[in-house]
């Protein structure tokens, strides 16, 4: 979680970083943002149309970033988190008394989250190609080598994934700047030569041209949506820059290029509209296509690089609330805790891209995918900003209602005008959603079943112990921890470990570690313990879905208890788990495929052990058979 800069040097610094994480997504929106809506013809770039276009880019800049992103959204921080993620447990906090509704906010948030890995694949995908196209411009000869090229920058760019960002991140910040530089003095001197193209800056054109041309102007929509891609990140990043640097980044660099970068276009096409097929690198002089080219393949680069960490970071957060299985998680920064590497994610995402960009071929064609998703996700953003605005924050129902019907509006028209692309290729971002929404819903439905037939199956701990220590068996030395999905139920481990050793250590601990719906949880409200007499405990282990869930660091905690007898040595402590196998059974809670894919799911799923650090040489697995 971030802390507010302390001074104006670390301000800047932090609003440089800023730049280079948050805002390389949509920095690169001017590559393809324009040339889509032109694109064959699709809205003749006549005067008054290229002016209509131009002042729907600058207002949706200016209501869906700077007034519901920036101004609004960026205040509904979870304890200085932000994300679609956090937003859901916020939300969902203020709904505990409502839990029919607190259901559907979950089960909203959790598809928007799905939704995330679509617009994650088409995201590298699209800005990679769209940077090297300008080779066609360059050199027009290597025009047959733009997707071999692509898919090289890409491979190179997973591949980094595992040594993690924590040295070239230190260029992001400076590279975006350049780039954002960049591409405000390319707008410059057009709009210098037209500077009637700055009439665009009322919403007189855009409502003009909308209603001249309603057919043109929806189908427009849905090209101009795509100025805001990458708009969520400003949300997603809170907790690692802070509001104020995210703010002056905005503010500071990225709208002023951004705004300048696109009215330097329109000026173009005022003035040759035989640029519509490609207006951004139009902008240069010959001379100055090819620097621009690699300058921007880097910045389509750290877009991509921001958008694989965000998936990784969301696919933990994920897991860590019971949506997902325990994934292989690595740690790629000493410093850092949130730099992490999952190689599952990077290796599907680097597959759907790899297909993604072979089964387009072109920026253009893959516009027609892109959007959907992205418009999708801020919808839902919308909607549970109103269950933030009105439950957490307990606003005038009047107010929130005309807030979230105001960007509702907009949201819905962009949503509508995207959903003609699914044909056309945004059934992709769709698809790779609806599929990560099955998986998760399958996963934590799997669980609770699961829980369920534990609950069934187990006795009571209190009774068990009881009846253990009116005949007690042989004592060993050491500590002894057994993992507890339930509290009250006995673990199977201590079960078989009874009857097949016939030993109880001097100490056991049976701990329960529960993941809630806060970011972060500190070491104050980490541990909870109750005797339960016989030198024996239930601990119960708090995280929040951003903290590190380290099971033996957690622990050390209880020293503080040595006077009531706890003491945890850690060479003698030794860590049982029920090793469990799922089986499917007819006419079980789930639909047949549901369960073996549960099942099948939970074979793979990382080992505990892994997830919850404990040391390798101390562990003790004992199986156990599920039915489900």
């Amino acid at each position: 979680m971030s802390s507010p800069p302390k001074s104006k040097a670390a301000l800047a610094a932090t609003t440089l970083a800023a730049v280079g994480v948050v805002y390389g997504d949509i920095g690169t929106s001017p590559l393809y943002a324009l040339k889509e809506v032109f694109r064959h013809g699709r809205v003749p770039p006549t005067p008054d149309n290229v002016l209509g276009v131009l002042s729907l880019v600058f207002w949706t800049l200016a209501l869906v970033v700077s007034l519901k992103y920036v101004a609004l959204i960026l205040r509904a921080d979870n304890n200085g988190e932000g994300g679609l993620i956090a937003m859901m447990a916020l939300a969902s906090q203020a709904l505990r008394g409502r839990p029919r509704l607190r259901r559907g906010l979950l089960a909203l948030g959790i598809f928007g989250t799905a939704i995330f890995f679509g617009d994650g694949v088409i995201t590298p995908a699209i800005s990679v190609l769209s940077a090297v196209e300008g080779l066609k411009i360059a050199a027009p000869g290597l025009e047959h080598g733009v997707v071999p090229l692509t898919l090289a920058v890409l491979t190179a760019l997973f591949l980094g994934q595992r040594r993690g960002t924590a040295a070239v991140g230190r260029l992001f910040g400076p590279v975006m700047l350049a780039w954002f530089v960049a591409i405000g003095l390319l707008g410059i001197a057009p709009i210098w030569r037209h500077p009637e193209v700055l009439r665009a800056l009322s919403p007189l054109p855009a409502a003009g041209f909308l209603l001249r041309h309603p057919g043109l102007g929806f189908i427009a929509l849905g090209s101009v949506f795509l100025c805001v891609t990458g708009a969520e990140a400003l949300y997603a990043d809170l907790g690692h820059f802070g509001a104020t640097p995210i703010r002056l980044a905005w503010f500071g660099i990225a709208m002023p290029a951004l705004v300048l970068d696109y009215f330097g276009q329109g000026a173009l096409l005022l003035a040759d509209p035989a640029h519509a097929g490609h207006p951004f690198y139009g902008l240069a002089p010959s001379w100055a296509v090819a620097p621009l080219v690699v300058l921007a393949t880097a910045a389509t680069v750290i877009a991509s690089q921001a958008l694989i960490s965000a998936a990784f970071s969301v696919s933990r957060q994920a897991t860590q609330l019971g949506y997902l299985p325990r994934l292989r998680v690595l740690h790629t920064s000493v410093r850092d805790i949130g730099q992490i590497y999952v190689p599952l994610v990077n290796w599907a995402l680097y597959g759907l891209v790899v297909l993604a960009v072979l089964l387009f071929g072109s920026s253009d064609a893959l516009a027609s995918a892109y959007g959907v998703a992205v418009a999708t996700n801020m919808v839902i953003t919308t909607l549970m900003t109103y269950f933030v605005l009105r439950y957490a924050w307990r606003l005038p129902l009047a107010l929130c209602l005309a807030a979230t019907a105001f960007f509702l509006c907009i949201d819905s028209a962009f949503c509508a005008a995207n959903a003609v692309k699914v044909l056309d290729g945004g059934w992709l971002p769709l698809l790779i959603g609806a599929s990560m929404y099955t998986l998760m819903g399958t996963w934590k439905q799997g669980r609770r079943l699961m829980a369920r037939r534990l609950r069934e199956e187990s006795i009571a701990l209190p009774e068990f112990l009881a009846a253990i220590f009116a005949h007690p068996p042989l004592r060993v030395s050491g500590t002894a921890v057994f993992l507890c999905p339930d509290p009250a139920s006995t673990p199977f481990a201590l079960l078989h470990n009874l009857k097949h050793n016939k030993v109880l250590h001097e100490q056991n601990l049976f701990v329960t570690v529960r993941h809630h719906e806060v970011p972060w949880i500190g070491f104050d409200r980490r541990c909870q313990v109750e005797p339960l007499g016989h030198d024996c405990w239930q601990v119960t282990l708090n995280f929040g879905f951003k903290n590190e869930p380290d099971l033996p660091e957690a622990l050390q905690s209880l020293q503080s208890l040595q006077g009531r007898g706890v003491e945890l040595d850690p060479m003698d402590t030794s860590y049982f788990l029920s090793r469990d196998s799922v089986t499917p059974t007819f006419g079980g809670g789930m639909a047949g495929w549901r369960e073996k894919l549960f099942a099948g799911m939970h074979r793979n799923a990382a080992g505990a052990a892994d997830f919850l650090h404990l040391p390798t040489d101390r562990i003790v697995e004992l199986g156990t058979k599920i039915e489900i």
